[in-house]
């Protein structure tokens, strides 16, 4: 792997000139997720700097997301984390492609079942309505970001499971063929550790840290007409919510 000619006149930090080197490397794609990173003693001897300089330039990449260090093994990729902005309602299709990734899942169901207590709940449902139960891992190219199962009642799209590849966006679907647009979301979220079924399908290391999303979604006229429950990869998701200040009066002087 190459490592940066360092500039020691530069006022630039030597340690941000590395990470700044490994950094483009990942951006661009030519260390993919799950490649290794040089050591911090193989840092410090081929750059002839000091260990402490090699192991904050390593310290700086985790805490940016893009790698991860396992104990007795060594630092790896772990990609650009995607951002959540809570500001806009948007589809993990969606959220994926502006963080420059392809989008894709795989299906663990696609069926009709009844509503359970908190489904009906959220989505005012009469007691015994059936939803269109959707669960599957969203992926982002090849790497397993997420488990995401949306209930969505049947009377609204009665016949999704023919309509809808799961392979595709979801709200796209719905927007096209029934007219219904996600206007709005209440969403809540938690930080948990992953289960046995979150190790196994979204290939991470046990103690891994998760968010958990529950969400309702709803049109413009307020009816709610999703409910989801979701599990994402801590490692791979970092939350925004960028505020703004509010608009000030002009008080004109005439």
């Amino acid at each position: 792997m190459n490592l940066p000619v360092l500039d020691r006149r530069s006022a630039v930090p030597l340690y941000y000139q590395i990470q700044q080197h490994l950094l483009g490397q990942i951006r661009s794609g030519k260390l993919k997720s799950g490649a290794p990173i040089p050591s911090e003693q193989e840092i410090s001897t081929r750059l002839r700097i000091s260990r402490m300089t090699a192991r904050q330039a390593l310290k700086s990449l985790c805490d940016l997301g893009v790698t991860y260090s396992q104990r007795g093994k060594g630092t790896f990729v772990s990609g650009i984390k995607l951002e959540k902005d809570f500001r806009h309602v948007l589809s993990f299709s969606q959220e994926t492609q502006a963080g420059g990734s392809r989008p894709a899942s795989k299906l663990l169901s696609f069926e009709v079942i009844p509503a359970d207590d908190d489904v009906t709940d959220a989505l005012r449902l009469s007691p015994g309505e059936q939803v269109i139960s959707l669960r599957r891992v969203r992926m982002a190219g090849s790497s397993a970001m997420g488990i995401e199962w949306s209930r969505i009642p049947q009377r609204l799209c009665p016949d999704l499971l023919q309509t809808f590849k799961p392979a595709t966006s979801l709200y796209q679907t719905l927007l096209e063929h029934y007219g219904i647009e996600i206007a709005v979301a209440d969403e809540v979220v938690e930080v948990g550790l992953a289960g046995p079924d979150e190790l196994r399908l979204l290939k991470i290391n046990k103690g891994n840290p998760i968010f958990l999303f529950t969400r309702t979604s709803y049109i413009q006229n307020g009816q709610p007409v999703e409910y989801v429950k979701s599990t994402y990869r801590g490692d791979r998701y970092r939350l925004v919510s960028r505020s703004t200040p509010p608009e000030r009066s002009i008080r004109r002087v005439n």
